[in-house]
């Protein structure tokens, strides 16, 4: 297997549009990577160039010692599994998987060998008979892997493997994708705009936003100590709160004032690293609370809301609101007038129930209005190139 290094990658089309500004990364060997974003971020034109079908135009590329911009990709050793599987419908199981062995002149009996060793791995001995079109998607989805699997790759690609089969069968799906990996130690670099697949895959997680990338850190690290509002929102269901805020040091505490005018109290020791320019009131801010982080009362301080909706899933429940206690004109879109709040095993909610959240004080979030930074002098594992970008 091998590790790779992305230094300073850059892809730019012929009209000027930029896909992927300065990516640079250190991919050890057997690390499980994950390029995550939304539709039009650079995540699946990054792998497209790492698997060599899309030109670099700037930078270098190198998988183990070997700088291979201009190789083809036939040579660089790596095995690629796309999104719509892309097997022969007029060929077998058994030869599709044996298809790119026998191209490379492979003698018959170590294909037969490697084609039965990774349809043992994948429980699709069964089917090495049967034509693709006769399976379902789950089936067809290993047949795929499979195919990559008999070349001995040193890094298999994957690229939005998992996101025409429905959720039950991606959430298998996922697990083993996950035992494969840990059962090959080979090196996979995975793209998906799918949080949840990312969360739970990769090592670590590569967030991308207009082609610039946010933050590269491990899944936990990205969920609780994001480098801007972006990650913040990105990572995490439902998703993250925001709410514009001013914060006024005032004796041994901190009053933080939400626009519609309720106020939160927090120690000085939660704000002790912020620039004082934010809390004396002169700075506004932006407040971040996740969902899952805050506690309901009927009464009391925190943040006032009247429920608009409820989502009732078993074990949780998914209450939405709007600040204040007049129902009116209101749509959850609205950004800043909008709350989401996730409960476990509470029932008791209802549509225009007055509530007031109660956010846990360790678990709140401050950014800046402007460039939407972290104030918490977060600092990622690798920190983004670029953060002006951030909030385009």
């Amino acid at each position: 297997m091998a590790n790779l290094k992305l230094s300073h990658i850059y892809k730019v089309y012929d009209n000027g549009r930029k896909a992927v500004n300065d990516l640079s990364i250190d991919i050890a060997d057997k690390e499980f990577i994950v390029f995550v974003g939304p539709s039009g971020c650079g995540k699946s034109t990054a792998l497209r160039m790492i698997a060599g079908l899309e030109t670099i135009t700037s930078g270098e590329l190198y998988i183990g010692d070997t700088l291979v911009n201009d190789m083809e990709p036939k040579d660089r050793d790596i095995a690629m599994v796309f999104q719509s599987y892309a097997l022969y419908p007029h060929m077998s199981v058994y030869e599709n998987m044996a298809f790119g062995l026998r191209n490379r002149k492979m003698p018959e009996a170590e294909i037969k060998e490697r084609v039965m060793k990774a349809a043992k791995i994948l429980d699709i001995v069964d089917y090495l008979d049967s034509k693709p079109k006769a399976m379902s998607g789950g089936q067809r989805q290993r047949v795929a892997l499979g195919r990559a699997l008999v070349r001995n790759p040193k890094v298999f690609l994957l690229d939005e493997p998992l996101s025409n089969l429905d959720a039950k069968l991606r959430a298998t799906m996922r697990s083993e994708i996950t035992a494969l990996h840990n059962s090959l130690q080979a090196t996979f670099i995975y793209v998906t705009h799918d949080q949840v697949e990312a969360m739970t895959m990769g090592t670590r997680i590569v967030v991308m936003k207009n082609g610039f990338v946010q933050q590269i850190d491990s899944p936990m690290n990205l969920y609780n100590h994001p480098y801007n509002k972006f990650v913040a929102g990105f990572i995490g269901t439902p998703q993250m709160n925001f709410f514009e805020v001013t914060m006024k040091k005032d004796g041994d505490g901190v009053t933080v004032k939400l626009s519609n005018g309720d106020c939160l109290t927090l120690p000085c020791d939660v704000v002790s690293e912020f620039d004082s320019s934010y809390v004396d009131g002169g700075k506004p801010a932006i407040l971040g609370i996740r969902p899952e982080h805050i506690d309901i009362a009927r009464e009391g301080d925190g943040i006032k809301f009247i429920v608009t909706n409820v989502e009732r899933l078993g074990n949780e429940t998914i209450v939405y609101g709007k600040l204040g206690d007049q129902l009116g004109e209101f749509t959850v879109k609205d950004e800043g007038n909008g709350i989401v709040v996730k409960l476990i095993d509470e029932d008791d909610v209802s549509i225009g129930d007055v509530i007031v959240a109660k956010p846990r004080l360790s678990k709140l979030h401050f950014f800046d209005a402007e460039t939407e930074v972290n104030l918490l002098n977060v600092v990622p594992q690798e920190t983004p190139s670029t953060p002006e970008n951030t909030n385009e």
